[in-house]
């Protein structure tokens, strides 16, 4: 499953508020597609996050967004503003 499709999963399958724990017995065994190949379980992401109860779907995808692995992420350390300042006296805001 791929992460734009969790959040109607939690809207469908839960009712909120809803305990962590509720969420990982009814959904944690659901796998995550990476986009860089490899996957996780709902339950493995759910593990890093300390929240115990989630007040709607937003919350609980928001929360699962945070905490999944580096290969759900984009280019590490990728900055579109351009330039390899390393002085904060260069850097230019617009």
């Amino acid at each position: 499953m791929r992460l734009p499709e969790v959040r109607d999963l939690f809207a469908r399958e839960l009712t909120f508020p809803v305990r962590c724990e509720v969420v990982v017995e009814e959904l944690g065994d659901r796998e995550l597609e990476s986009p860089r190949g490899g996957s996780e379980t709902i339950a493995e992401v759910l593990g890093r996050c300390e929240e115990e109860t989630f007040d709607s779907a937003d919350g609980l995808h928001d929360a699962l967004l945070t905490f999944v692995s580096e290969g759900f992420v984009g280019r590490r350390f990728y900055d579109d503003r351009g330039g390899q300042s390393v002085d904060p006296e260069e850097e230019v805001s617009f």
